[in-house]
């Protein structure tokens, strides 16, 4: 699985230790699509980058992260084909993915622990979409851009 990653930097420190976690998984290899420091860039830039790799069909999924996960979130949901599930549990995580089919992430770096973000990050990953009911919800979604 290719997972697409960007942030902004207030997602920077917490993109590093997402990256490190991933690179332990055999199963994933990872895009990162920026930024490479802690300096001051737009948080739309990087959203709408990892959305469009994802709908774009370069990436499987997509981890977007900025100060909080809201603006980042935004940009990436004005992607069509993107469904962006901000997530601040390990429950929305799971549920995000078995109802909802969010095929990109976004955490808030300056708001996440670090532990729980990676707890959040394992669970999203490794959630399967349940399908069933919830396609005609997903693909009601999908028709919406």
């Amino acid at each position: 699985m290719i997972i697409a990653i960007a942030c902004d930097h207030g997602g920077f420190e917490l993109k590093q230790r997402i990256k490190e976690y991933l690179r332990t998984r055999d199963d994933i290899k990872i895009a990162d699509l920026g930024t490479d420091s802690e300096e001051s860039v737009d948080y739309p830039i990087y959203g709408k980058a990892c959305g469009e790799a994802v709908a774009g069909g370069k990436a499987d999924r997509g981890i977007v992260i900025c100060g909080t996960g809201i603006g980042i979130s935004i940009a990436a949901n004005k992607v069509k084909g993107v469904r962006c599930g901000l997530c601040t549990s390990v429950e929305m995580a799971e549920l995000t993915r078995k109802h909802n089919n969010a095929n990109i992430l976004a955490l808030g770096g300056r708001i996440t622990a670090p532990g729980l973000a990676l707890d959040i990050t394992k669970t999203w990953l490794d959630t399967e979409f349940e399908g069933g009911r919830h396609r005609r919800r997903t693909d009601m979604l999908d028709e919406m851009l």
